[in-house]
């Protein structure tokens, strides 16, 4: 399908460009001489704009379509990526980082199309497949940011110092291109744009709030904070943590943080076709279950990654949590599709946005768990380096998932399946 391939491939940029700056930010932050808590700023001055953006969204692609909004997110998104490496100051480059964090939004949207294109019982597989490809941008941009910025100072066409300022070109350039494939090639519905269907006069009901009334939105949307939350937060301090704790390079810590994002491509598929089978015979609690076992795995795997010894373990274990937790990421939204499918945008920004409020208040928690260190670079000179430490912050990280993955497996229950007539959760343009 036409749509279907765009639509991740749209949000494979616009993940590549949100987390573009993340392997850069060694290069970044020795150039602008940013302290500690400058870098914790920045890192969650990039997850917070995502909050609001994602709840504004929702509303907005329930009454005009994904095509138009997804169109002007692009566009404008592009700016501060292109002109973030104008940044001179810590303030100019926390705004820029913070403009960029919008395009999270675009995860809301990819959601949506995907849900209103296919049917029900296979929602869960088109929602995960479109979000773990598109979520491997971030592992793209891991791997990838640092060869650009490298092969652009190596070709002369900027110092080595500098080139973290161009390489932020080349993702803005692809975000326009994506603008127009976007508005060019996909349609809003199976039955065409919503402009055509004139959805915004048959959709009068306030979605946004048909969402919010629902106590499910909100238990989904605590579980998505401690899976995409946990993603976002290891796409933007795994490099570091590499770098910081291991003595990797900034070329080798991209690769291994890039083995992260790169899950994405089978991990969150997996998720949403395990629930979809589950679902099949034991319904809504079935994927519930399914959801909790997988937190609970995340949680433990971020404690053994925290404590590792050594970066082949490191690397190990981030493989473990980072399956299950992207896992979890296609099971949750194998079920938002199912809250109220009158309001299926604004389910999934409700839920989106609670990944990014998670993401913010870990970013939080990191900022003031980490600790300062300074290391002897050179033996018996006396040449230090400062770096940061975020063992201890991994480590209470992996406790709370374990105890929101205990609190949706006591709560499961809950969350039972409204009865529901199949037919009601096809996309009807004529209701």
């Amino acid at each position: 399908m036409k749509t279907f391939h765009i639509t991740w491939l749209t949000f494979f940029f616009c993940f590549f460009a949100w987390f573009g700056m993340a392997p850069l930010m060694k290069m970044a932050r020795e150039q602008l001489n940013l302290t500690k808590d400058q870098v914790g700023n920045i890192q969650i001055a990039s997850v917070s704009a995502t909050i609001l953006a994602r709840l504004m969204i929702g509303r907005l692609i329930d009454k005009f379509g994904p095509k138009r909004i997804y169109t002007w997110l692009l566009v404008l998104c592009a700016i501060p990526v292109i002109f973030i490496g104008t940044s001179q100051s810590y303030l100019s480059f926390l705004i820029f980082r913070l403009a960029i964090g919008v395009i999270g939004a675009s995860f809301v949207i990819t959601q949506f199309h995907t849900s209103i294109m296919f049917a029900p019982n296979i929602k869960g597989t088109a929602n995960a497949t479109a979000g773990g490809f598109g979520n491997a941008g971030g592992g793209a941009a891991n791997f990838f940011m640092p060869l650009i910025a490298s092969g652009l100072s190596a070709i002369g066409l900027c110092t080595s110092a500098d080139s973290w300022r161009y390489a932020m070109i080349f993702p803005g350039i692809m975000l326009l291109l994506c603008a127009f494939l976007y508005h060019r090639y996909t349609e809003d519905s199976p039955a065409g744009d919503f402009k055509n269907l004139d959805m915004g006069k048959k959709n009068k009901e306030n979605t946004f709030l048909l969402a919010a009334k629902d106590y499910r939105t909100w238990i989904l949307t605590i579980a998505y904070a401690a899976c995409f939350g946990v993603e976002i937060t290891v796409d933007n301090f795994a490099p570091i943590f590499f770098t910081d704790s291991f003595g990797a390079t900034i070329a080798v810590a991209g690769m291994v943080a890039g083995i992260f994002g790169w899950i994405n491509i089978f991990a969150r598929p997996v998720g949403g076709i395990l629930a979809d089978k589950i679902g099949k015979t034991w319904g809504f609690d079935g994927k519930t279950l399914l959801l909790a076992s997988l937190l609970l795995i995340e949680g433990i795997g971020l404690i053994w990654f925290a404590k590792s010894g050594n970066i082949g373990m490191a690397i190990l274990m981030m493989f473990v949590f980072g399956l299950s937790l992207k896992m979890a990421n296609g099971a949750t939204y194998s079920l938002v599709p199912f809250i109220n499918p009158k309001a299926v945008g604004s389910v999934a920004g409700i839920v989106g946005a609670g990944g990014n409020i998670g993401a913010m208040l870990i970013a939080f928690m990191f900022k003031a768990k980490a600790n300062h260190l300074s290391k002897n670079l050179t033996g018996d000179h006396a040449l230090h380096k400062d770096l940061i430490d975020y063992t201890s912050a991994f480590t209470l990280l992996g406790y709370i998932i374990l105890t929101i993955g205990i609190a949706v497996f006591i709560f499961r229950t809950v969350m039972a399946q409204k009865q529901r007539n199949i037919n009601e959760l096809v996309f009807n343009p004529s209701k």
